[in-house]
C-alpha cells in the first residue's frame, strides 16, 4: 500500500513537471516607463514665484493644457511633493472654476501640489468668500495670475436661463442672470437645449465675474493697475478637453 501511494505521488509530479514545460510563457504586460520612474518635480520656491511674471504664468497654462489634450500629462511623485510642500506654499495662480466634476482642473492645466489655488463653485461666481480667497491668493501668498474657467453645458448656465427656483440655488443663479441679459442679441433660440446659445451665456458669465472681481476688490484692482497681477478668462470644452482663453 505505501510503495503504491509512493508511485502515484511520483507519477502526478513527473505528469505536472511535464504540463509546465509544455506551456508558453504568458506575455508580461506592457508597463510604461513613466509610471516606474515618475518625476520628483520641485515645489515652487518663494524666489521662484516672485521672479514670474503674470504673463510667462498664463503662458504655462496653455503649453499644459495643450499636454493634457494630447495625453501627456507630467508623472509625478505626488508623495514626495506633498512632503517637499510642508515647509509653505508658493502658488503661482488661482483658478476659479466652476464645481462640475468633469472638470480636473489641476490636470486640465498640468499642475501639481502646491502649483495653484483652485476655487469652486457652481457657475463660477464670485461672492465675499471667494474674493477674500483671491485676495488672500494674490496680496498675502504671491500669486500673480486669476483665470475665470466657465466650461460647456454648465448646468448652472443651463438653470440660470430656466430660471430655476429652488432654495439657496434661486439666489445662487441670480449673479448669472446679467450673463443672459448680455446674451440677448444672441442670433438663434435662445434657450437652454441650444448649444451655442448656453456657450454664448457661459462665456459671457465669464466675463461678468472678471467684472465683478475688478469692482468688489479695490486690493486686486489695485494690484492689477500696478501690474502686479493679471486677470483673464477662459472656456474649458468638456468634449475636448481644450481651453479657449478668452485674451
Amino acid at each position: 500500500m505505501k510503495h503504491t501511494i509512493l508511485f502515484l505521488l511520483s507519477f502526478c509530479l513527473v505528469a505536472f513537471m511535464l504540463s509546465c514545460n509544455n506551456t508558453e510563457p504568458a506575455e508580461k504586460p506592457e508597463v510604461d516607463i513613466s509610471l516606474r520612474n515618475p518625476l520628483v518635480e520641485k515645489v515652487t520656491t518663494a524666489e521662484e514665484q516672485r521672479v514670474l511674471s503674470p504673463d510667462t504664468i498664463l503662458k504655462r497654462l496653455k503649453e499644459g493644457n495643450k499636454r493634457f489634450t494630447e495625453n501627456n500629462i507630467t508623472a509625478r511623485d505626488h508623495s514626495k511633493m506633498v512632503r517637499a510642500s510642508i515647509g509653505g506654499q508658493y502658488p503661482k495662480s488661482v483658478v476659479l472654476s466652476c464645481l462640475d466634476s468633469r472638470i480636473p482642473v489641476e490636470d486640465v492645466f498640468d499642475k501639481g501640489i502646491g502649483d495653484m489655488f483652485v476655487a469652486r463653485n457652481a457657475g463660477n461666481i464670485v461672492n465675499e468668500d471667494v474674493l477674500g480667497s483671491m485676495e488672500f491668493a494674490c496680496k498675502v501668498s504671491g500669486a500673480k495670475l486669476i483665470l475665470v474657467l466657465g466650461h460647456s453645458s454648465c448646468g448652472a448656465i443651463k438653470s440660470a436661463i430656466d430660471d430655476v427656483k429652488m432654495g439657496n440655488i434661486t439666489a445662487m443663479l441670480a449673479k448669472i442672470k446679467p450673463a443672459v441679459a448680455n446674451s440677448a442679441n444672441f442670433n438663434g433660440e435662445k434657450n437652454s437645449k441650444n448649444e451655442q446659445y448656453t456657450d454664448v451665456v457661459g462665456v459671457h458669465n465669464v466675463l461678468h465675474t472678471i467684472e465683478t472681481i475688478k469692482l468688489r476688490s479695490p486690493i486686486l484692482k489695485e494690484m492689477l493697475d500696478k501690474g502686479e497681477i493679471k486677470i483673464a478668462g477662459a472656456y474649458y470644452d468638456i468634449k475636448s478637453g481644450v481651453v479657449t482663453f478668452l485674451e
